[in-house]
């Protein structure tokens, strides 16, 4: 039978003409993602995610975890400020860290109510950028344990030999020494710079050579050839060390162990007695404002208990 290459060549043809046609659709669904993920990307804004079904809200890991799986659950962080177990100002947030709460919280806070000359948070709170914004521009005096506070009172976080903290510095010469005895002088300045533009500063110190050193692998993950480095952000150590300060002072230490009485009795009321443990409605205007009905219904029946007692 005589070959013939006329099928081959309508074939070839056939997928020349669909070439256009399919790069226009998967053009067109290009153009349609793109217009999604800007969609959502502007109702992330800073987060990284938001429910569906509640687009103010965040996914959050919970502490009632029935299932023993880490799940989140669409959720606010709730704020509350407290003298005596009253409530005195609230608010809600979509921000599942407290750390980045703090500061809107006291603008919020400032609009109707004068700061006290403390303000006492727990170590969640504890950051540079919110002891900076605290003394510098409100005037404060923060009595927020750093999130480091705990352990670094442990023996086993003194002894550490590799820790930082523990090694020797000379002033002088502005030098570390390491474990293994060898010198870390001041090498150079740095800046870093976090995504809600607060800015840090550092002094780094380099170590001479950690060739030949029997800690190595015990004291750096740098690569071979490379020694290892110690950054050391000053402003930051200074205001560690007022933190400490404050919270082994009798008078201010005391101010701080009455937050744990004072605040979180409240939210143990909204749970164990009215059974408030979950939101019934969507959007943050809403919730807020279940939320503030909930807090003054605790107030005015402390207020009335305390009245009968």
């Amino acid at each position: 039978i005589a070959s013939t290459t006329d099928v081959a060549e309508r074939k070839r043809l056939r997928a020349e003409r669909k070439v256009p046609r399919r790069l226009h659709k998967q053009a067109a669904d290009f153009a349609a993602r793109k217009r999604r993920y800007e969609e959502h990307m502007a109702i992330f804004s800073t987060r990284n995610s938001y429910s569906k079904t509640d687009r103010d809200a965040t996914f959050m890991r919970m502490k009632e975890d029935h299932m023993k799986n880490g799940q989140l659950k669409p959720g606010y962080n709730v704020q509350i400020a407290t003298e005596g177990q009253y409530t005195l100002a609230y608010d809600v947030y979509p921000n599942p860290t407290d750390m980045k709460t703090l500061i809107p919280f006291l603008d919020e806070v400032e609009t109707f109510l004068d700061l006290p000359a403390h303000i006492v948070a727990d170590a969640g709170y504890g950051s540079q950028p919110n002891y900076t914004d605290i003394l510098e521009r409100r005037g404060r005096l923060p009595l927020i344990p750093h999130t480091m506070y705990r352990k670094e009172q442990k023996k086993k976080w003194r002894e550490e030999p590799f820790n930082i903290a523990n090694w020797a510095y000379d002033g002088k010469t502005d030098t570390f020494t390491c474990p293994d005895g060898r010198r870390l002088p001041f090498s150079h300045e740095s800046q870093r710079t976090d995504r809600d533009g607060f800015t840090r500063d550092f002094r780094v110190y380099e170590c001479e050579s950690c060739d030949g050193c029997p800690f190595r692998e015990l004291c750096t993950k740098a690569e071979p050839g490379r020694h290892r480095q110690v950054s050391v952000n000053g402003a930051w150590e200074e205001q560690k060390h007022m933190m400490r300060t404050l919270l082994s002072d009798e008078k201010t230490g005391a101010l701080y162990a009455r937050r744990k009485t004072d605040v979180e009795p409240v939210f143990g009321y909204l749970k164990a007695n009215l059974g408030f443990t979950r939101f019934s409605v969507r959007g943050k205007q809403r919730v807020k404002r279940e939320l503030g009905f909930a807090l003054m219904a605790v107030n005015l029946r402390k207020f009335i208990a305390k009245g009968i007692g």
